[in-house]
């Protein structure tokens, strides 16, 4: 009879993977440690997995001279071609629509200072996660209402001077606000209100009695502030597996994260430029990473994470987010015709000569222009041989 090979301790295949810690980086060997530790494993099963390990890890490294930016363009910029243009409905929310597909590569590439449609995600606490009623209160000091989401309509009287705002009740009891808190807030804009004001019509006065002005006090007395954070118009909330979750249309991170009950490590916005200034630069580095990988993945498209890695380094290298365009990475490149190439040919050329800049010709694109081999992979290599007298 065959003997039967003997099962590791999980001290013993924890000592075993020691061996590779150096080899592997942390991440992977962090990986591998949390996959085999439950695994029941004979010896030489361990060593066969540690070398295939090993094996992957090295084939996938970067190999000396290899032109990884244009790796990334091209890992970037072929799916991109496969992508839709289009709208969708938000994480299955259907009254919130957020920019998916193309539009939003481009918004993230582009860093445009506001996104077309920007939205925020927000967690909340232990405390709150999982009750309705404290999900609810906190998603209602979020919306953003003013005076004009709780009127039904206005009526502008020229006779009297007035307009009337009569209150919509079902909107009124739906956000759980009076004619009072109404009343006070339009005082505080130093608007006047006539005191015959009851629970349903509120009357304000206006010095002049020209159509203009009444439907300008009209306007402005809609636009009124009652509650909530600005720059969020709409909140939804949302029961997922055992928490609720609020979704928003707008952004204002800053305020957001102040909210006694949310949750400040899981919360987030789509919006790069607003992570950029409340959490800094790394955060808006993996903001364009995971943005970019879920644009990605809901379109069905696979690209390897590292590629995305290097266009978020390149766009975040230098303490800001850059876009990759002419005002951004490649209007700022060293080399005068790598600068020409890309757009804007005669005027780059022109200040060039003007500043008396020297091409050092280091890039691909500047040798590919002059005709000189590129200083990538085996080109990147100089030899020189000297041979001795003797041979000659």
């Amino acid at each position: 009879m065959t003997e039967v090979a003997k099962h590791l301790t999980k001290n013993e295949i924890l000592a075993e993977l020691e061996k590779i810690k150096e080899d592997v980086s942390p991440r992977v060997y962090q990986d591998l440690v949390e996959a085999v530790q439950d695994v029941k494993l004979t010896k030489d099963q361990l060593k066969k997995i540690i070398s295939e390990v090993k094996r992957r890890y090295e084939y996938a490294q970067v190999e000396p001279g290899e032109a990884v930016g244009v790796v990334a363009a091209q890992s970037m910029g072929e799916p991109s071609t496969q992508m839709t243009m289009r709208t969708f409905h938000y994480a299955g929310v259907a009254e919130l629509n957020v920019t998916l597909g193309l539009p939003r590569i481009i918004e993230l590439v582009d860093a445009r200072r506001t996104p077309s449609t920007p939205t925020m995600t927000i967690y909340l606490d232990e405390d709150h996660a999982t009750d309705r009623d404290k999900a609810k209160e906190i998603a209602k000091q979020i919306e953003t209402v003013v005076v004009g989401d709780v009127v039904d309509k206005s009526e502008i009287d020229l006779v009297d001077s007035r307009v009337t705002l009569v209150l919509d009740k079902y909107e009124l009891q739906r956000r759980e606000l009076s004619a009072e808190d109404i009343v006070a807030k339009l005082n505080q804009s130093k608007i006047k209100v006539k005191d015959d004001w009851d629970s349903e019509r509120i009357s304000l006065v206006s010095s002049t009695s020209s159509i203009k002005d009444l439907r300008r006090l009209a306007n402005k007395a809609k636009d009124v502030y009652l509650r909530g954070i600005k720059g969020i118009e709409r909140v939804v909330m949302r029961r997922e597996g055992e928490e609720y979750v609020i979704y928003t249309e707008g952004s204002n991170l800053k305020d957001v994260l102040k909210i006694p009950g949310v949750d400040i490590t899981r919360t987030k916005t789509n919006d790069i430029v607003e992570i950029e200034s409340v959490l800094g630069i790394e955060a808006a580095r993996n903001a364009i990473i995971n943005e970019t990988l879920d644009t990605l993945d809901e379109q069905g498209l696979r690209v390897d994470v590292r590629h995305l890695m290097l266009i978020a380094d390149m766009m975040t290298v230098d303490g800001t987010v850059k876009a990759i365009g002419r005002h951004g990475v490649s209007g700022e490149k060293a080399s005068v015709l790598a600068r020409a190439a890309f757009e804007i040919t005669v005027d780059h050329l022109l200040r060039a000569g003007i500043k008396g800049e020297v091409e050092d010709l280091s890039g691909i694109v500047e040798n590919v222009i002059v005709g000189r081999p590129v200083m990538l992979g085996t080109g990147m290599v100089e030899l020189v041989m000297k041979r001795s007298k003797e041979e000659a």
